[in-house]
């Protein structure tokens, strides 16, 4: 059953059509797709990129970052004397972390983010989730390898490299078949510097949520949250006689009037997607959420953003 022990919420198949029918031909469609996946990517990193700046953080690098004022624990060698004697306050000078931070990427391939309620993309609709995360995930690959970070996929296979083919691997590697096509992560050993970013629809429920994610939080590793929504999981638009069967179990609901859940169905929803924020700021981590009905460049730019204010100081 569904995440929020609620009927309305067995994502999803309506009268729209069969996501298993999208799920079973997703492997035929991504390899068809590949090229027009990684250059919609491209594209999407390319007018992000025009508004933010590589990500910098402090460390033992040597190229300059910035002037901060003298706090109490700072070493008396850390002290720039020079800027120093141009006010009455003493000033340390801090620089930029030059070596590459490595970014692990994970996306949920299960069956539920197979789910489009709009599959008319001629039409200018949105896609399936999977379809997404895997922009999303190779657009902000993209931005990282700009900035000189080291990305690899999480699920095992080559370890985190960067430069101009790192990001044709990491397509690569998203093909069906060589990832786990699991609702949550698996949790493997990380550097302890190590980043984790994740996207999928995170329909589990919290305590299953929690479970994968604190292991990792446990082991030191920082990490990022992208939730993926399609907007009926939203809203559940549909009206009137409405069969709603579970993508993953098999199991089927008929509501005469699927309007009279909607108030309650979306109160479930709001309160799974409080309980995964609440998650994220426990481990120390960052949240977002991204509907498919919208510009996944806004996506981009506010998750790109939030990782280069977690990596400062």
């Amino acid at each position: 059953m569904n995440p929020f022990a609620l009927p309305a919420g067995l994502f999803l198949k309506s009268r729209r059509g069969a996501p298993a029918a999208r799920q079973r031909h997703h492997g035929e469609e991504l390899a068809a797709l590949f090229p027009p996946l990684l250059l919609a990517a491209e594209r999407v990193a390319a007018t992000v990129a025009q508004g933010v700046h590589g990500r910098r953080r402090v460390g033992r690098g040597d190229a300059f970052w910035q002037f901060r004022q003298f706090q109490p624990g700072d070493a008396a060698a850390r002290i720039d004397w020079r800027e120093s004697a141009k006010s009455d306050r003493l000033y340390v000078r801090e620089s930029e972390w030059e070596a590459a931070q490595s970014v692990w990427l994970w996306r949920d391939a299960s069956a539920s983010m197979a789910y489009s309620s709009c599959e008319d993309l001629a039409a200018g609709a949105w896609p399936a989730k999977l379809e997404r995360a895997e922009l999303l995930l190779l657009a902000l690959a993209s931005l990282l390898l700009r900035g000189g970070e080291e990305v690899a996929l999480l699920g095992g296979g080559p370890l985190p490299s960067s430069g101009e083919r790192a990001l044709l691997r990491l397509a690569e590697r998203l093909s069906p078949g060589l990832l786990p096509a699991e609702g949550l992560p698996s949790f493997e050993p990380l550097p302890r510097a190590a980043e984790l970013i994740l996207f999928g629809d995170f329909l589990a429920p919290l305590y299953e949520v929690e479970a994968a994610l604190g292991r990792f939080a446990a082991a030191g590793v920082k990490g990022h949250i992208l939730e993926i929504a399609d907007p009926a999981e939203e809203d559940l638009p549909f009206s009137g006689r409405v069969r709603f069967c579970g993508i993953e179990e098999g199991d089927e609901v008929l509501f005469g009037r699927v309007e009279a859940v909607r108030k309650e169905y979306a109160e479930r929803f709001r309160r799974h997607r409080q309980g995964l924020l609440a998650l994220a700021r426990a481990f120390g981590w960052g949240f977002g959420f991204h509907r498919t009905d919208r510009p996944p460049q806004l996506a981009l730019l506010s998750l790109y953003n939030a990782l280069s204010q977690k990596g400062r100081g």
